[in-house]
């Protein structure tokens, strides 16, 4: 009886980033669909000034990330948080997509399987699975909370992490939320009437335009 070896591979196997990108395309074929399901989680409609405290995993390794670790990852987080906040409390954004296609080369595991395949003859290897490319000090997984849960995202990162190969840092953001305001920025911009709001994050209103849109200057 013929038998293809149908277990994955550990993620050991595809960690290193080698060679170019190869994304999904029209010579790329029968590609797996990812593992992970949503890259957003929680409140993620809040506005920009309801979850004010951000908190990112960031990578300390240049290596591939596959879409089964992200999907734990994301898992777990959430299990942290649901459990202990309600779903209001928190948003959590999976920052990198896995774009990357694995191949395998399968092998037949069975008596004279040696009479019957190849070997290296014709190894290219077929479409496997899918990964994200991750640099250092790449920002892989962020989660905004309210003040009172920043704590415990801190500790929903942590478990997030445990799911993902190499090394990851925790590290709170001097920024507001998902802005590029730091608290202190936003609460002077705030006071001047200049935040332009953008749903879940908020950028400055521009100083060029009518005068009556920049300054509230009405002219003739």
């Amino acid at each position: 009886k013929l038998m293809i070896l149908d277990q994955r591979r550990p993620a050991r196997c595809y960690r290193v980033c080698d060679g170019k990108p190869w994304p999904k395309s029209r010579y790329n074929r029968g590609v797996p669909d990812p593992k992970i399901k949503a890259y957003d989680i929680g409140s993620k409609k809040a506005p920009y000034d309801e979850l004010p405290y951000c908190v990112h995993l960031v990578s300390k390794e240049l290596e591939q990330i596959s879409s089964e670790a992200m999907e734990a990852a994301r898992i777990a987080a959430n299990k942290v948080l649901n459990k202990n906040s309600k779903k209001e409390g928190f948003h959590i954004k999976t920052r990198p997509h896995p774009y990357h296609v694995l191949r395998i080369n399968k092998m037949l595991s069975c008596a004279g399987a040696d009479r019957l395949q190849t070997g290296m003859r014709g190894a290219f290897g077929k479409p496997y699975g899918k990964v994200a490319r991750v640099d250092i000090n790449q920002i892989m997984v962020s989660i905004r909370v309210k003040p009172d849960f920043l704590e415990l995202a801190k500790t929903a990162l942590y478990r997030a992490s445990k799911k993902f190969p190499g090394r990851q840092t925790i590290s709170v953001s001097v920024k507001h939320g998902f802005t590029k305001l730091t608290h202190k920025e936003y609460q002077v911009a705030k006071s001047e009437g200049r935040i332009d709001p953008k749903g879940n994050h908020c950028v400055l209103k521009k100083q060029r335009g009518p005068l009556s849109q920049t300054l509230g200057i009405r002219t003739k």
